[in-house]
């Protein structure tokens, strides 16, 4: 959603003090293209946890829009603190462009436009932004990424056209679909690539859903950046942890730095100690800024070098994943059944 991936809470206890674990779990969120996607839609551990309706998107389609999302009417907090209101259709629009590329399979953005629809509804029933006089808002890092179509159409060059019309396709194909669970919107976070299979909640927030559990997910080498490197020298690692507060015992070879990699059953690092402080795999992720958790550490030249698949926190829809299985003739019901276990599609009134 959408490189959610914003947004997080830490699984494996730091040796120092919760609020420096939380602060390490915030990650910065990407906005897609390799979206932040997903990223965008973090689960945060408790709900905190989107006038007369805007016109339709400039660069508007010839698809008109579905009925039950042009008539239901949401207020979007704008990144400069004004409060817009549209139709959930003309939102999104708007967050489907930005979570998504629009060179994706249509039943790939179709399954987007269900995960920002059902997404949505969550965050407006947690009432997050009520103070704000907004159900919503256009921060990835809280909600959902977010593009205005002047600002897409720039980005999509002589291919504004097209791109428009087949996400305005997406949106009103599945117009007022929700993803649901015991009765209730879910939380339908997302991400951008897995490495062979998506996370528990619970191994990533400590929170256990009976929908967002372990899944195979196919793409591979052809996403872009599936596979990347970061690589610190040893001092820059130590700038990092000192910086962070961690107080880990750094004086040793560098070769002892990192010890105890232990690995979730999806295959990403649940906790590393460093220096004696035990890192959750998702706090790592964040201090040495790297794509996922998917990650191994090969010291060489006095340089660690971390060795990442995938992107993004791995909990819920894969983009990539999606936009495979679309590729191998899925439909977008079997691609959210696929990513969202015992989730049921409902129509809202």
């Amino acid at each position: 959603m959408r490189n959610a991936d914003a947004w997080r809470a830490l699984r494996a206890p730091f040796l120092t003090g919760l609020a420096l674990s939380l602060a390490l779990m915030l990650l910065p969120l990407a906005a897609l293209g390799e979206s932040g996607a997903g990223e965008v839609a973090a689960l945060p551990p408790v709900p905190t946890p989107a006038a007369e309706p805007s016109a339709a998107p400039s660069a508007a389609s010839s698809t008109p829009p579905g009925e039950l999302d042009s008539a239901r009417t949401l207020r979007v907090l704008q990144q400069d603190g004004t409060v817009e209101a549209m139709s959930m259709s003309d939102y999104l629009w708007r967050v489907v462009a930005a979570e998504m590329p629009a060179t994706f399979e249509g039943e790939a953005l179709r399954s987007q436009a269900v995960c920002a629809r059902t997404y949505s509804l969550w965050k407006m029933q947690a009432k997050s932004h009520e103070a704000d006089g907004a159900d919503i808002c256009a921060d990835s890092g809280c909600c959902q990424a977010y593009i205005a179509p002047e600002n897409a159409a720039q980005r999509w060059e002589e291919n504004a056209e097209a791109y428009t019309q087949k996400i305005s396709g997406a949106v009103a194909d599945t117009d007022g679909q929700v993803l649901t669970y015991g009765g209730s919107p879910i939380q339908a976070v997302f991400f951008s690539s897995a490495d062979g299979q998506t996370a528990d909640a619970a191994e990533v927030w400590g929170r256990s859903l009976p929908y967002l559990v372990p899944v195979d997910s196919p793409e591979g080498e052809e996403v872009p950046n599936y596979h990347s490197t970061v690589t610190l020298t040893a001092e820059e690692v130590k700038s990092l942890a000192a910086g962070a507060g961690l107080g880990c015992d750094l004086s040793g070879e560098p070769s002892a730095w990192f010890a105890n990699l232990t690995r979730t059953a999806s295959g990403r690092v649940d906790s590393v100690e460093l220096g004696g402080v035990s890192l959750s795999g998702g706090a790592a992720r964040s201090l040495f800024s790297l794509r996922s958790a998917s990650f191994d550490i090969s010291l060489a030249d006095g340089a660690f070098t971390f060795s990442v698949t995938g992107y993004g926190h791995g909990v819920g829809l894969s983009q990539y994943g999606a936009n495979a299985m679309a590729k191998a003739g899925s439909g977008w019901r079997e691609i959210l059944a696929h990513y969202y276990t015992g989730a049921e599609l409902q129509t809202y009134g």
